[in-house]
């Protein structure tokens, strides 16, 4: 999967994320457009990043999973000042 980050930055998740960043990835972009407030997305990422994939345990937050998070905060952020 090829995410536009709202900079422009192209991510190949395939080959510049690991697997359990992928899940972790996936995870959340479906939190995106479920959470009520920036609060919640930042609590599910949290349980997202200390579960891991398949409970497999912490995924550590590299600069471009940071950025990708980010990307996805700022999303909602807008989504729930709209609302």
């Amino acid at each position: 999967m090829i995410i536009t980050l709202s900079g422009g930055r192209k991510i190949d998740t395939e080959r510049e994320l690991t697997a359990a960043e992928r899940h972790v990835v996936q995870k959340l972009y479906a939190w995106q457009s479920l959470v009520d407030s920036v609060a919640a997305f930042r609590e599910k990422r949290d349980q997202a990043l200390r579960a891991g994939w398949n409970n497999s345990g912490p995924v550590s937050e590299r600069p471009i999973l940071r950025q990708i998070i980010a990307d996805m905060e700022a999303s909602v952020a807008v989504r729930v000042k709209k609302s």
